[in-house]
């Protein structure tokens, strides 16, 4: 009852980007275990950029305020969601919104050999070089892997 209360107590602004979040990391989700990835990529591409809100083709600043709301977001989605949201399907919704705010986020993914040999994945995304979402206390120990980014292929 106590999250019903909070989330009532929010701005509309903020209740709105809430519920297209967690309706969004829903789909994500299910697109990931349902979809090829460049599918799922691809269709997440048609909503990075929005006509309507797209500002400027390259923001020389970050605002704090418009990325810390995509981040809010994704991390409260990520909260109350059933069952436990890996680090890809956060990294691709965020891509998402702060994509929608006119930046150029990149998404990252990166490997990592653990003492077993074995390998471990992790997802983060970065935004003028700056980790965004993703960051953990030992990234460092994972390689990124070539960019899935049509645009940055070039």
């Amino acid at each position: 009852m106590l999250p019903v209360l909070k989330f009532m107590r929010l701005r509309h602004r903020d209740r709105n980007l809430l519920l297209k979040t967690y309706v969004l990391l829903g789909l994500v989700r299910l697109g990931l275990w349902l979809l090829p990835f460049q599918t799922l990529q691809a269709w997440l591409a048609k909503l990075h950029h929005n006509p309507r809100q797209y500002r400027a083709p390259h923001l020389t600043q970050i605002s704090r305020r418009a990325v810390g709301r995509a981040i809010w977001a994704v991390d409260m989605s990520s909260r109350y969601m059933p069952g436990k949201v890996k680090c890809l399907a956060r990294a691709l919704v965020t891509q998402v919104l702060i994509g929608r705010r006119g930046y150029e986020p990149e998404l990252k993914i990166g490997v990592a050999k653990t003492e077993d040999h074995a390998l471990e994945a992790h997802a983060w995304v970065e935004l003028q070089g700056q980790v965004v979402i993703g960051l953990v206390d030992d990234l460092s120990r994972f390689t990124p892997m070539p960019s899935l980014d049509p645009k940055s292929q070039n």
